[in-house]
This record gives structure tokens, C-alpha cells and sequence, in this order.
């Protein structure tokens, strides 16, 4: 939880905890964790907001729980993941299929073209 996000709640300065987003087309409201990002049409709510939450008539509300946090400690699977994944960030780009290194020797942007992988 960020410190500069609080309640979307006119009034309410406490710290945000879930974020409130509306699917229009499916007549639902969905309650879930707090987002990574602040987006444009999604409300950040306290916990005191959240279990208060009511909808429209007509209308459901999907509260999404909170994914399992998991072993506080990584398993050895995720070590040997992130293991392999080193050795394959480190191999050098001769090593790597031609258009792979062509397209890891590009500059990043927000948009970009991908090959053909039928071609």
C-alpha cells in the first residue's frame, strides 16, 4: 500500500486497501486488491468502504479475494527458475537464433512489431 493513495471517498483520508472498477456491459462491480496502477476509471477504497460497498439495483458485486501471499520464503523451484533464467539473459546474442538477437538488439518502446513465427 502506497502512502499517497488514500479512499477515493469524498472526505475520507484513510489509506486505500482495495480498488473499485465497473464492467458497464456486464452490470458488475468488482472489488478487488488495490491496484498497482491509479487508473482513470477505478476508485481506491479504505477497508471501512470496501466491506460497505452496495450496488445499484440490478447490479452485482464480484469481491475478488486477495491471492495467497505463498511461502514468505522462495521455494527451490523459484531459485532454479530464476537460475535459469540468468543463464539465459547472460548467453551472449551470437548464442540466440538470429531474429531473437535482432529483436533484443532493438530499442524498447511501446509499441513494436514481432516476426512471423510461420515465416
Amino acid at each position: 500500500m502506497s502512502p499517497a493513495r488514500r479512499c477515493s471517498r469524498t472526505a475520507c483520508s484513510r489509506p486505500a486497501v482495495t480498488t473499485l472498477t465497473y464492467v458497464y456491459a456486464d452490470s458488475t462491480a468488482v472489488l478487488g486488491p488495490l491496484a498497482a496502477y491509479i487508473e482513470p476509471h477505478s476508485y481506491d477504497l479504505c477497508a471501512e468502504h470496501s466491506q460497505r460497498l452496495t450496488a445499484p439495483r440490478g447490479w452485482a458485486v464480484l469481491r475478488l479475494a486477495e491471492p495467497d501471499p505463498g511461502p514468505l520464503q522462495p521455494s527451490s523451484d523459484d531459485l532454479e527458475a530464476l537460475a535459469n533464467a540468468v543463464r539465459e539473459a547472460a548467453r551472449r546474442p551470437h548464442d540466440r537464433d538470429g531474429a531473437d538477437a535482432a529483436l533484443l538488439a532493438r530499442p524498447r518502446t511501446h509499441l513494436r512489431a514481432l516476426p512471423d513465427p510461420d515465416a
